[in-house]
């Protein structure tokens, strides 16, 4: 028997570990910013549940191993659900892959057992019902019983089926995966990046943030799409296997993973883990790893589950892609409203088949958090196999000459002396005038979510700016084809003529685009469209006060501040009279907030909310 200040020592680093595991559940689950790896995190897990099978007497209820994910947010209203969903137990390696198949095996005394292998998508879990046949709610997966109503943001992914269309049980809850594709997270980043907002680490927490959002909007901007796996509950229709239920998902209407497969034996299971691990940067969204079920249904019953996870799948996880290599410099990079992000300039390494030489720091405040040091060995991901990212050095391969770094004082593009402003974590270029921030400005303005002109990229604006043919967006609008033929190499006849023909239809752009791709600080697509249903044309928001702006919902006081700066800046203005002038649209079709048919008239409604 051990000693009582031993087992007390257990019962400190138990509950140590346990806090930590809570806060980083906290940060990956609910608020969707993880801040270790997801390889870091199962190390975590894997030491609890090594301590609490040595030491089962001091496993506690609320212990991270006793349950699934985190508890809903308040700010939804909690749905329950009619059949738990549990999370997976782990597989990092064949022989523990194959331990879970001698289990199985020995339980239901039998070889002769097929699985069903489905690839584990880098999504968010999700609940959908159906009565009728009809959608009438979606919810997230929450802590395994109770999940978070999110029926209307599902109810904008587009494989998402409201009505479906065989004859469907008069009540089905259907369990799946919402996820972005690889393409539409590298656009959301870059749209989050051209808006200043801190990018998304991975497509699982891109996918987490845009179901949780208040607005319905935001989330069908993202374009999510979707995958269902299970069915979770049904009234008046039977399965005999689990292969049986992606079919009949499939006839509804609902979207299912073609590659799937069913498995004659564990035997084989093996090889198709590996050969996914090596073809999964093929695929157009992103897996870690393959999910193992029993396909027999009856014998999914019999093998049952324990408080977490069920005894009759696994996930067998790809192993974190990670690399050591080193840090050659720190570059200051000047962005489209000055601010400078410190980018690290790699000796370059391939990581997740992708060679990596460059990854960005965010900051002056994170290079010193992370003690980040010219010449450090540094351990670089793939963030969601998509974003490079220094993770942390590699201290103890520091040789003494490695050099901290500092911010400049001056801008590395034009000179002017850099401010950072009390409470931003941000530097900045002040000079309007940087031939940086004039680049950036001009490929944000093309750019798809603000003036969306086709065949304007950046090696075509640095053309156009180098031979001074243009200095402002509305300049652009006085482009000629023969013109372009003879400053753009390799531009041929037909490429000209499209490039001036995007160039005058995007003069009728909707009037929130133009106020996007004008580049306002803190004014991203949702500012826009709110700013257009309070003012409907330029004159209007040219006009708008701080204590007028102030008042519409979403727009604070950064916001008003950097609204009524930029209409006050003669430059500002002079650029908005050359576009009106080229004819670009300066009015909406919108009316203004309080405008409608039923404005000043009230309503009284009686009855009763279930």
């Amino acid at each position: 028997m051990k000693k009582s200040s031993e087992k007390e020592i257990i019962v400190q680093k138990l509950n140590k570990l346990r806090a930590t595991i809570n806060h980083h559940s906290h940060r990956y689950y609910v608020q969707d910013s993880p801040d270790i790896s997801d390889g870091d995190y199962d190390d975590l897990i894997k030491e609890l549940v090594e301590l609490e099978v040595e030491y089962p007497d001091l496993i506690t209820p609320d212990s991270p191993t006793q349950r699934v994910g985190a508890a809903p947010d308040a700010t939804f209203t909690p749905v329950n659900h009619r059949k738990k969903m549990f999370s997976l137990a782990n597989a990092f390696s064949a022989v523990e892959l194959g331990a879970f198949f001698d289990r199985v095996e020995k339980d239901l005394e039998t070889n002769d057992i097929e699985y069903v292998c489905e690839l584990k998508m880098d999504g968010v879990a999700i609940s959908l019902t159906y009565e009728d046949g009809r959608y009438v709610k979606g919810a997230t997966r929450g802590d395994g019983a109770v999940g978070e109503d999110i029926t209307a943001n599902l109810k904008t992914i587009r494989s998402l089926p409201l009505n479906l269309v065989v004859e469907a049980p008069g009540l089905l809850e259907v369990r799946g995966e919402a996820y972005l594709t690889k393409t539409q997270f590298e656009v959301l980043n870059d749209e989050r990046s051209r808006e200043e907002q801190a990018p998304f680490a991975n497509p699982r927490n891109a996918a987490a943030g845009s179901l949780r959002q208040l607005d319905p909007n935001v989330t069908s901007a993202r374009k999510l799409a979707l995958f269902v796996f299970a069915v979770g509950h049904a009234e008046g229709v039977e399965f005999e296997t689990h292969w049986q239920t992606l079919d009949f998902l499939k006839q509804a209407g609902f979207s299912t993973n073609n590659n799937n497969q069913l498995v004659k034996s564990g035997n084989l299971v093996a090889g198709l883990c590996a050969t996914w691990e090596k073809q999964r940067h093929d695929l157009p969204y992103e897996i870690d790893g393959v999910v193992i079920k029993v396909n027999q249904l009856d014998w999914q019953e019999r093998l049952g589950s324990t408080a977490k996870t069920p005894r009759w799948a696994i996930a067998y996880k790809f192993l974190a892609e990670e690399k050591t290599t080193t840090l050659l410099d720190i570059l200051p990079s000047v962005g489209r409203t000055g601010a400078i992000t410190p980018i690290a300039v790699l000796e370059p390494v391939v990581v997740g088949g992708v060679t990596v030489s460059r990854a960005t720091l965010h900051n002056e405040d994170e290079i010193k958090r992370k003690d980040v040091r010219i010449g450090d060995k540094v351990l670089i991901r793939r963030a969601g196999d998509v974003i490079p990212e220094v993770i942390s050095p590699v201290t103890a391969e520091r040789t003494g000459e490695e050099q901290l770094w500092k911010m400049p004082s001056t801008c590395p593009e034009c000179g002017a002396g850099v401010k950072r402003l009390a409470g931003e974590a941000v530097t900045r270029c002040p000079n309007i005038g940087c031939p940086k921030q004039r680049f950036e400005n001009l490929v944000h303005f093309a750019s798809r979510g603000a003036m969306d002109i086709d065949g304007l990229g950046p090696a075509v604006i640095e053309h156009l700016l180098a031979t001074d043919r243009i200095s402002d967006a509305a300049d652009l609008y006085g482009l000629g084809r023969e013109e372009l033929i003879e400053i753009i190499p390799h531009f041929k006849e037909k490429a000209a003529g499209n490039l001036v023909e995007a160039i005058n239809v995007s003069k009728e752009q909707p009037l929130e685009k133009l106020l996007f791709g004008l580049g306002i600080r803190h004014v991203g697509k949702r500012v826009a469209e709110v700013l257009v249903e309070k003012y409907n044309d330029m004159g209007g928001l040219k006009k708008a006060d701080y204590d007028d702006l102030v008042e519409i919902e979403e727009v604070g006081p950064r916001i008003a501040d950097e609204v009524v700066a930029f209409f006050k800046e003669p430059g500002n203005l002079k650029v908005l009279d050359k576009l009106e002038g080229a004819g670009v649209r300066m009015t909406t079709s919108r009316k203004p907030k309080g405008a409608g048919p039923l404005s000043g008239r009230s309503f009284v409604f009686t009855g009763t909310l279930s």
